[in-house]
């Protein structure tokens, strides 16, 4: 079984529900207050975990009918988006900031290949699938400094990876797949309300991204956000990460451009993917030779590491490293947060103030910080 099929094999036993919008069927509730009773840096936070905040919307809960409705079950769907992600897409291309790029083709899961004419590692394609580096986009993390993150989640392999990152205080940020989000909703739960992790974006049916036309790119995205955003308590993700690694000038920018998303990619991969495969391309003591040699290794850059919880044996590769991690004096943060930026597009992580906004409201930012938590941590290396 392929990678994506095994990501994707559960999908369709999705009950197919009802067309309207998910936001628009919200219902106004009174917002939160901007304190929780002491100030953020007052001692009794140590002491209390808090949970997470909303922004003042009452959302369906998780894992409810009323919650998947209006979500298309499998296939990101492009005859059901809303409007006004249309209409952003069309502007932004009408003023010349969607790249005319021709979409690649893909046979049998093999790397892209664009038309005769398009390199791929020129500046006018620039595929990350090809080693091409975009500014903007995140590749590294700050010296010293190893950016958590996870992908193809949430699936059963997660409940022994959060349970592992709760018994330790870390914090990570997992790239979810959309699907995967309808199909595993307690693990969802789990890693944002109990674990305070952090959610960013994979798609929602994990394809090359390139070989998408602009609205399957706007429906891969706009789906995955809109989901994430009515399970968060209405927080917009601000990164994503291109399955496979696979982007390019066009693909970046419809995601700037109309969701405000940042790229995310890796300087170091364990193929722990194929762990699972019926052909591996790696083993686990070859992950561990590897990740010896990183963790040991020089910490500039800092590392971002590709990393999945798609099965037992990749979850496994990072709890046997983790030690490593610990004794190499590596600074761990979750990826959204390496450089003390925001989580999210209008809330810093989990735990704090939300500023109401709907996906594509590209003018939303975090709600100011009081001076006293705002300490930066590094500068995100960015190639």
């Amino acid at each position: 079984m392929s990678r994506l099929s095994a990501i994707l094999l559960l999908a369709t036993s999705a009950v197919y529900a009802s067309v309207t919008p998910a936001h628009e069927s919200h219902t106004e509730n009174k917002p939160l207050g901007n304190k929780w009773y002491h100030e953020d840096d007052h001692p009794v936070h140590a002491l209390f975990k808090r949970g997470p905040v909303g922004d003042g919307i009452l959302y369906s809960a998780i894992g409810t009918p009323e919650w998947s409705a209006g979500f298309p079950p499998a296939t990101a769907d492009t005859t059901m988006l809303p409007q006004a992600w249309v209409d952003a897409l069309n502007a932004a291309a009408l003023a010349g900031k969607i790249p005319d790029i021709p979409q690649s083709t893909s046979t049998n899961g093999m790397d892209p290949v664009y038309p005769t004419g398009y390199d791929p590692a020129s500046a006018t394609v620039c595929s990350s699938t090809a080693k091409c580096v975009t500014p903007g986009d995140v590749w590294d993390a700050p010296p010293g400094v190893i950016a958590l993150s996870f992908d193809d989640g949430p699936l059963p392999a997660s409940d022994q990876l959060y349970q592992f990152l709760a018994n330790h205080s870390e914090h990570v940020t997992h790239f979810f797949i959309g699907t995967n989000i309808l199909l595993y909703p307690e693990q969802f739960k789990t890693a944002f309300e109990t674990n305070q992790d952090d959610i960013a974006v994979h798609t929602w049916t994990h394809p090359y991204m390139t070989t998408k036309s602009n609205i399957e790119i706007l429906a891969e995205l706009g789906w995955t956000m809109e989901l994430i955003h009515n399970s968060t308590g209405g927080r917009i993700p601000k990164y994503w990460r291109p399955p496979y690694g696979d982007s390019d000038m066009r693909v970046r920018a419809v995601a700037k451009e109309v969701f405000g998303l940042i790229t995310v990619i890796w300087n170091q991969d364990t193929d722990d993917w194929t762990l699972s495969e019926p052909v591996p391309l790696t083993t686990p003591e070859k992950i561990q030779q590897e990740m010896t040699q990183w963790l040991t290794g020089p910490k500039t850059p800092g590392l971002v590491i590709l990393e999945h919880e798609l099965s037992d044996l990749s979850v496994k590769s990072f709890i046997d490293a983790y030690p490593m991690m610990v004794s190499n004096g590596w600074q761990r943060l979750s990826l959204a947060q390496m450089d003390a930026g925001s989580a999210y597009q209008n809330a810093w992580n989990a735990t704090s103030q939300v500023n109401p906004a709907k996906v594509g409201d590209l003018a939303v930012k975090p709600p100011v910080r009081a001076s006293t938590t705002a300490k930066p941590i590094a500068t995100t290396a960015k190639k």
